[in-house]
């Protein structure tokens, strides 16, 4: 596992522009390492980088890269190597949401969840474990989610992608065993303040938001960097991660029957109507990028979708009597 290193290191982050992304930049940035930016908009990835000088980075570099395109990523990782010669932290954080059952969600729309999720961090694996193995050094870590674990509604492409995260991290570290310094890191959040949630396409029966409890992306970030320089075991984030897994894993029956009605309460909201399009998954929308999504209180969000249902239910009951 990589040791603490007094130099400044070269850390390549990729879904730089926004939330874990620019948070674990952030956290580079206040050591003093150099951070190398991927994200698909350049003025926000610029935006991110300005902050991180200020934060003390030895260096701050952007390339827009799209992550599901592999010539991109390739180029983004040459470029690296060509100016500081060694690359010693990989943080894989760039991911994109899209609601829906599977037949509601546009072909394309999902498709480009899974490419930019999945693909994407096979694209980073890719390009950036033949430069550690050559090292001998240097730790990947990608950012899965609770998500990547479970089955949840309305959430089909982004479901996939994150389970597939997790089988490519057990694959890598199969395949990467013989080079002992080379660490392949796994860091699992449940609901974190940022703006993917808003971000996100849409199509199914209503809007996306964190559930409780609610992470800050900078606590995340905090566990990505921990994993990547050793002082942290890859996994789950937050007790309640394990409560709910525990649920699913050894009581799939009363899992199915609860998760329904638990997600409508806890992970939307129903206080909002929604609005079908694409979000930010075919294009990016870099006015909307951020470091945190500004959620507010959890508790109190799922106390007024507890109060809209009940409204709902209501109305139908009304509207459903005779005369």
């Amino acid at each position: 596992m990589p040791t603490h290193q007094r130099f400044s290191r070269v850390v390549l982050v990729t879904g730089a522009s926004s939330g874990i992304g620019e948070a674990s930049a952030h956290v580079a940035a206040r050591r003093g390492d150099h951070v190398v930016l991927l994200a698909r908009g350049r003025r926000a990835l610029e935006r991110v980088a300005r902050d991180c000088e200020r934060l003390g980075a030895a260096s701050a570099s952007v390339h827009p890269t799209d992550m599901g395109v592999d010539a991109e990523v390739g180029a983004a990782v040459s470029a690296t190597m060509a100016r500081h010669g060694r690359i010693d932290t990989v943080v894989g954080s760039a991911g994109v949401v899209a609601y829906g059952r599977v037949h509601e969600v546009p072909v394309e729309v999902f498709d480009q969840v899974v490419a930019t999720n999945l693909l994407g961090s096979v694209n980073l694996a890719r390009h950036v474990l033949p430069v550690l193995r050559a090292q001998g050094s240097g730790s990947l870590v990608l950012v899965g989610s609770l998500i990547g674990h479970i089955a949840v509604p309305d959430m089909a492409p982004y479901v996939l992608s994150k389970w597939g995260v997790r089988a490519l991290v057990r694959q890598l570290r199969v395949d990467n065993r013989d080079i002992p310094g080379v660490h392949i890191g796994y860091v699992a959040p449940g609901g974190v303040d940022t703006p993917i949630y808003g971000q996100a396409a849409t199509y199914g029966g209503a809007v996306g938001r964190p559930p409780f409890p609610v992470a800050t992306p900078e606590r995340i970030a905090d566990r990505v960097m921990a994993v990547a320089d050793g002082r942290r075991q890859s996994g789950q984030v937050g007790i309640a991660n394990e409560v709910i897994r525990l649920g699913f894993t050894v009581l799939p029956w009363a899992y199915d029957r609860l998760v329904g009605p638990l997600f409508a309460v806890a992970a939307q909201d129903q206080t909002v109507p929604p609005r079908p399009g694409p979000g930010n998954v075919l294009a990016s929308r870099q006015e909307h990028n951020g470091l945190r999504g500004g959620h507010g209180n959890a508790v109190l969000a799922a106390g007024a979708n507890v109060v809209e249902l009940v409204r709902r239910r209501v109305r139908a009951a009304g509207e459903a009597k005779p005369g």
